[in-house]
């Protein structure tokens, strides 16, 4: 490999992993590949992995998120928080239309709302409201829909909506958080290679270790555009063909372990004695 010098070493290991937690160690990074990788993974796992949210709402008997509900203790801003924090396992590519139907006395939770075949609740424990009146009957048509990132309801206010219908803000990231540490490591004679050591928190949709797996092809993908819509290099093909016809080419890196610097120069040398 042309660069194995720099990642021939590379592993991973899970050291723990339950649904929502999971702590990964990438050992063998060359000397300040550490930084470089993991900033770039981070930013990667907060940002760009595909979640799904609860994006609008609809509560029977409500005009706008400023009123109350007759027979429920919190009011209709309050209930949109709760619903806010529900999150799901999404299958689907299209928004879908999840319904929550209750009646009586009781605690509402997000084990309320009614999974379908695309969509299914992960948190069902969270609490969204508490109806107070025997009689009164909880009605909510939801809106989950799949996204990137972070999306404000005014970003969305041009949209043409129903009468009644609530806009959220929508946190489209499974990713909870990110925390990186990195360290020095042996690799042969080397003590300054890299450690990079990950803690990888997310909603309980996407495991620890399918998250991080994700945004490493994400960013493999993104560098392998760039590379394809760079200018072939007609100095490397040449390089390619006089190693292919020397018995020895191969030899410089590939046995003795050499530095690409040392490499070149060793070719420099031998190209000199030939001249």
């Amino acid at each position: 490999m042309e660069y194995s010098y720099v990642s021939g070493a590379v592993t991973v290991k899970t050291v723990k992993e339950t649904k929502t937690e999971g702590e990964f160690h990438l050992e063998g990074l060359y000397p300040g590949y550490g930084a470089t990788v993991g900033n770039a993974l981070r930013r990667t796992l907060l940002s760009s992995l595909p979640g799904a949210a609860i994006s609008q709402v609809k509560v029977k008997g409500v005009k706008h998120e400023f009123s109350t509900i007759p027979g429920v203790m919190e009011d209709v801003v309050a209930v949109m928080l709760n619903l806010k924090q529900v999150r799901f396992e999404f299958h689907a590519d299209e928004p879908q239309v999840l319904e929550l139907k209750v009646k009586g006395k009781r605690e509402v939770t997000a084990g309320d709302i009614k999974d379908t075949a695309f969509v299914s609740v992960v948190n069902k424990d969270i609490h969204l409201a508490n109806i107070t009146d025997g009689k009164t009957e909880l009605e909510m048509e939801l809106t989950v829909e799949k996204g990137l990132g972070y999306v404000s309801a005014e970003a969305r206010r041009a949209e043409r909506l129903a009468v009644g219908t609530i806009l959220l803000d929508c946190v489209f990231s499974p990713v909870r958080s990110v925390r990186m540490n990195i360290e020095n490591m042996r690799v042969g004679e080397h003590t300054d290679y890299n450690r990079l050591k990950f803690v990888i928190t997310t909603d309980g949709s996407i495991t620890p270790s399918r998250a991080l797996r994700q945004a490493t092809h994400i960013l493999r993908d993104h560098f392998d555009k760039v590379s394809q819509s760079l200018p072939e290099d007609p100095s490397a093909s040449s390089e390619q063909k006089d190693s292919a016809g020397s018995p020895q080419a191969g030899f410089v890196c590939d046995e003795c372990g050499f530095t690409a610097k040392s490499e070149r120069g060793l070719r420099t040398h031998k190209s000199k004695q030939h001249s």
